[in-house]
């Protein structure tokens, strides 16, 4: 049986797959740098978690509103980033993800500095659901988000993305109106982003404005630089593993901050396609494995 400590570990763990998965539709797919993924994901637990604590919502109902102010944050936020590129635009996102915080802080409507508390857990025929249903409703929203975005991943708007991280100009020249493309990585990134941070507000059941800051998107970076940037496994295994990390290693929980920075470092210097990343070290080492012959049986080469 599992024990309270580790079904805590297990759906934070998937909380933050899918906020990667977010950050990676934007930057993976589409190639627009952002460094601000934490402010979709605390505009989707802000939304829900005052919804739900102020106005008489249930979890369920509070989620699509919720999941919709995430989608037009991103739409607002996309808007300014279709004037700068690439630098400017790592730059923008930070800039916008500090407004947000300090907004969050210095305006009571959102609780100030103090935040948001008593934010309940989802209920089920009038009762609220324990952890390992939780655990179950967080990953079966795992499971819809990498469906979706293997499925964005082959489509056109896909196809189009790939081509616009690789040449926007080129892409331009070939009619697509690449504007309008960016603005859909903004908005389903964002919604994604959105569905970690309800999912996250209604477990920890207590938020502050500091849950969506500048060190948060940082951490959900390096999550899908070191797992491998435009895949869908890279940010799964990098959310997974940095989010177990800090419970394995506890004697260096204080150097956590110096870990992460060192692991981008480290991962940018040797190994930019990260761990699992397309024609990485392992994925090559993997694929190498696969197509190794294994025997001959009269006389045919068997794989």
């Amino acid at each position: 049986m599992i024990g309270e400590y580790h079904l805590t570990i297990l759906i934070l763990m998937g909380i933050w797959m899918i906020v990667a998965l977010g950050l990676n539709v934007l930057s993976g797919y589409a190639g627009l740098f952002n460094l601000g993924i934490a402010m979709y994901m605390g505009t989707g637990a802000y939304t829900s978690a005052m919804l739900t604590t102020g106005y008489g919502f249930s979890f369920w109902s509070a989620l699509p509103i919720a999941l919709g102010a995430s989608a037009l944050m991103g739409l607002l936020a996309g808007l300014p980033s279709l004037r700068v590129r690439e630098d400017a635009l790592a730059v923008m996102s930070i800039g916008l993800v500090f407004v947000f915080e300090s907004l969050l802080i210095y305006l009571p409507y959102f609780g100030g500095p103090v935040g948001i508390g008593k934010i309940p857990m989802p209920s089920i025929d009038g009762e609220p659901v324990g952890k390992f249903t939780y655990l179950l409703i967080v990953y079966v929203a795992v499971l819809l988000v990498v469906l979706s975005n293997a499925r964005l991943a082959r489509s056109w708007l896909g196809l189009a993305w790939e081509s616009m991280r690789d040449d926007e100009l080129a892409a331009s020249a070939t009619g697509r109106h690449t504007p309008r493309f960016k603005l859909y990585a903004y908005c389903i990134g964002a919604t994604y982003a959105g569905l970690g941070g309800v999912l996250y507000a209604h477990f920890i059941n207590y938020i502050t404005p500091y849950d969506f800051g500048f060190l948060p998107s940082i951490y959900v970076l390096v999550m899908v630089v070191f797992g491998g940037l435009g895949t869908i496994r890279g940010p799964l295994l990098g959310a997974a593993f940095l989010t177990a990390m800090p419970e394995l290693f506890r004697f260096v929980q204080d150097y956590r901050n110096l870990i992460y920075g060192g692991l981008l470092v480290f991962m940018m210097f040797f190994e930019p396609r990260g761990l699992l990343g397309k024609g990485s070290l392992v994925m090559r080492a993997i694929r190498l494995r696969l197509e190794k012959p294994v025997g001959v049986v009269a006389g045919k080469t068997v794989r």
